[in-house]
């Protein structure tokens, strides 16, 4: 069975280190990587780069990394959207993989 994964959105880097901080801390979870996206709109967003934070863990760890996590990166600069899969399918697994920050 596979583990669920924890995904929070927030802007800036800082906030999405802040955030897995504070997840890693609150839960038994592992970090995955993050994953960047800078929008069309960046100069409208409070920080123009969207980064994605993943943890794994049971569904209750999750939930609470995922919790701390959006505590923590709304008190740098905002949480976009946060969502929980308790069984990621094995093409979603594949996707959760993919990083932004492997391209130049």
């Amino acid at each position: 069975m596979n583990k669920a994964v924890g995904i929070i959105e927030v802007y800036g880097l800082v906030a999405a280190f802040v955030a897995a901080d504070a997840g890693c801390k609150a839960a038994d979870v592992t970090l995955e990587n993050f994953d960047k996206n800078k929008p069309a709109n960046a100069d409208s967003l409070p920080v123009p780069l969207i980064v994605v934070v993943k943890f794994r863990g049971d569904v209750a760890a999750v939930r609470a990394a995922i919790e701390a996590a959006d505590r923590a990166a709304k008190t740098v600069s905002g949480v976009i959207s946060t969502h929980i899969i308790p069984r990621p399918e094995e093409d979603t697994q594949k996707m959760l993989k993919l990083s932004g920050f492997d391209k130049n």
